[in-house]
This record gives structure tokens, sequence and C-alpha cells, in this order.
């Protein structure tokens, strides 16, 4: 009874247009007092949830991901990926993927870089000829790699949660982000012939160089940023910093499109995105508290036992149910209040964690992109300039699953490289 007035409480309060976090927050105030769970004691779950120190790398990298917007990488970025593949059938499409791709090596959050490269190629892909409800969804799914390629600031939440390496998921994550990329650079190639995209004239290799030489401090970022958290020279808080420091000094003194008095403005912004992401945590934690207090977890477990599905079956009833889940609830919320269910499901089967956690993560992902809580579509077609069900997603969102099969049934894409490296 106590979960089914939960959820009736949560679901009737989404149909109401009230945003998700304050539908959890609101439902789960309403079920503690009147079921009697004790207050402070929930109050302590919420205030404890943000006490952590891996946690601290999320506005971190938010803070760097600004930093480095302002500081001119996305433009070299977008040159370079141009340069290398600009040529190529759908050459400004391919230019969005792969700029997203190095882009994702920075920041590790989809809403900056989807923001970020949708307001400087979404108006070029217009002006080229290409339709613009595709220009947004390919930004859109384009974007979905940043949160997969290390950095993230997802896996970095989901390490906490699982209580798994930030250094193995982050090197777990870098297989599937550019089995994303790829996938979607090959649909890219294919529809843009079809459809008579335009492509730009081929570079000659000496333009090229002094092109990508321009934009090797943008590239090196990465680099630095993921081998230092890699090799242990810093944690992932640590790495957050170094990347918020890389980005001023990038910005002051090499490209010197950043000015002091930028800086209070992205110390805004930042603060901001960052006071949303921590009450969205925050909320979902109390409300994924209670789901357990009322036995939720034993639901899940009593219906996995009744449909004694393989291992195999198993990791594809997740994905199902993290794509249903997610076409109603954001993306963190949703890993923050079912992975805790899941983690003693995933230990019974002697499912690898961290495969199971990148397939999860990327199923997750899936929600940003489609609808009605699809944050990256709202934001894709601001910039575009047309209403949210033109834009043209679901080719996109097939490509993507296609990358998840492939991570299921081929868990090596996943594994090998954290094995590789750290062991298995």
């Amino acid at each position: 009874m106590e979960l089914i007035l939960l959820f009736a409480t949560f679901l009737i309060l989404v149909f109401l247009a009230v945003p998700i976090s304050t539908a959890m927050l609101a439902a789960s105030v309403l079920n503690v007092l009147i079921t009697g769970v004790p207050g402070v004691v929930t109050a302590d779950k919420m205030l404890n949830s943000m006490n952590s120190f891996p946690l601290m790398a999320v506005p971190f990298f938010i803070l760097a991901g600004n930093i480095m917007n302002q500081a001119g990488l996305t433009h070299r970025l977008v040159a370079a990926s141009k340069a290398l593949v600009g040529h190529y059938y759908g050459g400004t499409a391919q230019v969005n993927v792969v700029t997203n791709i190095v882009f994702a090596g920075i920041s590790g959050s989809a809403t900056a870089d989807g923001a970020a490269i949708g307001t400087t190629l979404i108006p070029s892909m217009k002006k080229e000829g290409y339709g613009t409800g595709f220009s947004a969804g390919l930004t859109a799914a384009a974007s979905m790699v940043g949160p997969v390629i290390p950095p993230s600031i997802g896996l970095i939440v989901y390490a906490t949660i699982a209580e798994l390496s930030v250094a193995r998921l982050f090197l777990a994550g870098l297989g599937p982000g550019l089995a994303m990329g790829l996938a979607l650079m090959i649909y890219v190639a294919v529809v843009s012939r079809k459809r008579g995209y335009p492509k730009s004239q081929r570079m000659p290799w000496s333009e090229r160089l002094v092109v990508i030489t321009r934009a090797l401090p943008a590239v090196a970022a990465p680099v630095i940023l993921v081998g230092g958290i890699v090799t242990g020279l810093y944690t992932a808080t640590e790495g957050g910093v170094v990347a918020c420091v890389y980005g001023v000094v990038l910005g002051l003194f090499i490209y010197r499109d950043l000015h002091l008095r930028d800086i209070p403005g992205i110390l805004l912004e930042a603060a901001q995105m960052t006071a949303v992401s921590l009450f969205i945590l925050s909320t979902a934690v109390i409300f994924g508290f209670l789901l357990t207090v009322h036995g939720f977890s034993d639901v899940l477990v009593d219906l996995i036992a009744y449909l004694d599905p393989s291992p195999t079956a198993l990791i594809l009833l997740i994905v199902v149910f993290f794509l249903l889940v997610g076409m109603f609830v954001e993306g963190m919320a949703t890993m923050i209040i079912f992975v805790p269910v899941l983690i003693p499901i995933i230990a019974e089967y002697n499912l690898d964690p961290v495969h199971l956690a990148l397939i999860i993560h990327v199923s997750i992902l899936v929600s940003m992109i489609t609808p009605p809580v699809g944050i990256m579509l709202y934001i894709e077609a601001a910039i575009a300039k047309i209403p949210v069900h033109e834009v043209e997603v679901i080719p996109f969102v097939t490509t993507i699953l296609a990358v998840i099969l492939l991570m299921a049934f081929f868990p090596p894409l996943v594994t090998f490289l954290p094995n590789y490296f750290m062991g298995s």
C-alpha cells in the first residue's frame, strides 16, 4: 500500500507537469507524513547523499566544461574535425559527430556539449541544406557520446552509488562511446548520400596540418584529464580541478578568447547547474530510500525469480526497464533510485558489475533524446528554432539501441580496456 501511494502521488504530479525532482520530493514528504517513517532519517539521507568526496568532481567538471566553452575550444575543434572528415558524405554532419567525440573527453556533460556544439553547427547545417529536424536530432544524439567517453559526470555518480572504481568505469566507457560515434557516422554517411546532403572540398594536407596544430592544445585536454585519472596520478575530483586550471590557462594565455571579466558569469552558471544536479540527486536518494523501506527491492527480486531469466535475458530486461522508466523520469534520478535496487540482483547472477554499469548508463542516457522528458530534444529544438515534435530522433535512438545490443552480446567492447590496464 505504501509503495502504491508513493508511485501514485509521484505519477499524478508528473502528469500535472510538476518538475520531476519536485514531484519526487513532494511524493516522498507526503509518504513520510502518512506512513510514519521518521522525518529526521529522511532529512539525514538527503544531506548525506551530497556529502561525498567523489561527487565533488561533478561541480568541477561542470565548471571545466563552461570554462572551455568560453575559452574557444569548440570553434577550434570544429575546424580540426572539418579538416579531417568534412570531405566525406554529409561533411558538416560528420564534423558534428567528431567534434562531440573529442569534446566528450573534456566536459563529461551532454547538455554542455549539445548546447555549445549545437549553437555552432546547427545554423551552419541549415544554411548548407541539411534538414532542420535532422540537424537537431543528430546534434542531440551525438551529445550522448559526452557522458560515455571519459571523463563522465554520470559515471562518477554511478561509481559512487555502486561503490565501483571511477577509473575502471572511465576505461570501460571509451569503447562504447567510440562505437556510438562510429555508428552515428555510418548512419550519417548513408542518409547523406541518399538525401544528397553536401560535403566540403578536400582540404590540402598542408592546410589540414595548420588547422589541426592550432587545435592540439584543445585535443590534449582529454589525454591529460583521463590519463591522470586512469594512471592514478590524481582522483576524478582532483582531475576536475586540473581541467578547470587547464581551461583557464588555455583560454587566457594560449587562445586568449577567455577574459577575466568572463569568470564571474562562468562561476555563476556552473553554480546554478550544480545546484540543479544536487537537488535532483538528493530528492532521488530519498525517493529511492522510501522504495527500499517499503519493500520495492523484494517485489523486484520476486518478479525476477518468477520469470527466472537467463543472464542474457536479464540484461535485456534491465535495458527495456531503463528505457521505459527513462521516458518519464530524468536520467540521474533514474540511476540513483533504481541502481541500488539492482546491485544485489546483478551480484546474484554473477554478472560483471562494470559491464552492467555501462549498459545501464547508456540505456538511461537514451532518455535524454526521447520525449516527454528528453532535455536534449528541447535544447536542440530551441537552437534550431523548430517545435520539439519536428526533431528527427527515432533513427538516432535506433542507432544507439544497436550499440547497446552490441555491448550486451559482446562484453569485451566494455570490459577489455579496464581488464587490460587494471586487471580482471
